[in-house]
């Protein structure tokens, strides 16, 4: 129960201060909240702007989520996300699933990366995925200028891929990730011994649970997750490749996870969260000239709130 207050507390607190920061630029905070709401779920065109946000942000949210339980600090979703738009990008060709599915393996390998860094040379997963984000970040500028761009070779992005994905089909993919990801924690010894290696590793190794193995199977999902969010983004949202593609979704879902207190279901409701919070941003800016940029003083908000509360329990401050 307390956890659940201090996302609401949280999220509470990021709307309020957002509402309260269109004084600075001349506009009551009442008529900024209006607009704010409008913009994200007002209108049919504005609910679904929503929704194909929420949707890479709910896969990300999941992928830090699961790395997290497993005590692993998987800061690379932004680089896996980026190799698995590639990777869907590369498989087009071949139909839909290949397609998805090349995105899962390939943010899944990406992200193995990292836990191989950790065993050989115990080279810690916050520092290294976050190299790999880079890693990513240029790979993907490197194939937008070169082998990979469009024929015309007027603008750093690729052609148009020849297959799409329904919003509908996006929301479904989503949702089962989501559902199966709840399940996979909480209904199964594998997801038992994935949480008891998080709470205390020396415990669950003493337990009897292998947890190099729980650590290279929670990246490997995690990286998956990621790695599909670009796929569906780049089939369903932007149908090609440019160098902005990832458009910070990665470093987003740990807001996502942290506001969802890493569960699978609060995660759902904390993607939807930041995709309205995102999108009511866009239209803010539109009517009020205010920069959409208030969307990630938003998740500053909410990190910087959970935090103190956080703190403030460790404490036994009530």
């Amino acid at each position: 129960m307390r956890q659940i207050a201090a996302g609401a507390l949280a999220a509470i607190a990021a709307v309020v201060l957002l509402a309260l920061s269109g004084i600075a630029f001349g506009h009551a905070p009442g008529e900024l909240l209006s607009t704010l709401i409008s913009g994200s779920i007002g209108s049919s065109f504005a609910l679904h702007g929503t929704i194909v946000k929420s949707i890479p942000l709910l896969l990300t949210g999941l992928s830090v989520a699961i790395a997290f339980r497993a005590g692993v600090w998987n800061i690379g979703a932004e680089g896996q996300f980026i190799v698995g738009g590639l990777a869907c990008f590369l498989a087009a060709r071949f139909g839909l699933i290949s397609s998805l599915l090349a995105s899962m393996i390939a943010g899944a390998a990406w992200a193995l990366i990292a836990s191989l860094l950790r065993f050989w040379r115990n080279a810690p997963e916050v520092l290294t995925t976050i190299i790999l984000n880079f890693v990513g970040f240029h790979l993907l500028g490197y194939s937008v200028n070169g082998p990979l761009q469009e024929a015309r070779a007027q603008y750093p992005q690729t052609d148009a891929v020849a297959i799409s994905l329904s919003t509908s089909g996006e929301v479904v993919i989503a949702l089962s990730i989501c559902i199966a990801s709840w399940f996979l924690l909480y209904r199964t010894k594998e997801g038992l011994r994935l949480r008891a290696t998080g709470f205390n590793p020396f415990a669950a190794r003493w337990a009897g649970v292998h947890v190099n193995a729980q650590i290279a199977r929670a990246m490997a999902i995690s990286g998956g997750m990621a790695g599909l969010a670009g796929g569906i983004e780049l089939l369903g949202v932007t149908h090609r490749l440019f160098e902005r593609f990832a458009a910070g979704y990665g470093y987003s879902g740990i807001a996502v996870a942290l506001l969802g207190q890493l569960h699978p279901l609060a995660t759902l409701l904390s993607a939807v969260f930041f995709g309205a919070l995102t999108t009511g941003a866009g239209e803010l800016q539109r009517a009020s000239n205010i920069s959409a940029s208030v969307a990630t003083f938003g998740q500053a908000v909410v990190i910087l709130t959970l935090i103190g509360l956080s703190s403030r329990a460790k404490r036994g401050i009530p």
